[in-house]
């Protein structure tokens, strides 16, 4: 019928942060697109567990909106990062509340914490 979940795919796949080839069924599949559910059309590029774990995996919704807005022309890249860590600061204070604990969504989390 559909085959047994122990036939895995035995391919190896290249990480594309540090080069080291893994098996297919350890990496990490990374959608640039993000979108790893529409699966039409697309080659997927991978990530070995290591170099996984030390990306950040929060939300990225409203990030170029976000960068679009603190932008503007002749502004230094310490002008601009001075406004960007603000508006992140500003943000991550609305999201914790008086109560000081920040808000979890399941998109915060990690696979692994899933």
């Amino acid at each position: 019928m559909w085959g047994s979940r122990g036939g895995r795919d035995r391919r190896t796949v290249v990480c594309i942060a540090c080069g080291d080839s893994v098996l297919r069924e350890d990496a990490r599949e990374y959608d640039k697109e993000g979108d790893r559910w529409n699966r039409r059309d697309k080659e997927f590029e991978y990530l070995c567990v290591d170099c996984d774990d030390e990306l950040s995996h929060q939300p990225r919704d409203g990030l170029e909106s976000l960068v679009c807005s603190i932008e503007s022309d002749g502004l230094s890249t310490e002008e601009f990062l001075g406004r960007y860590v603000d508006a992140v600061a500003s943000d991550a204070d609305d999201r914790t509340g008086a109560s000081g604990t920040e808000k979890r969504s399941d998109r915060d989390r990690s696979d692994r914490d899933r």
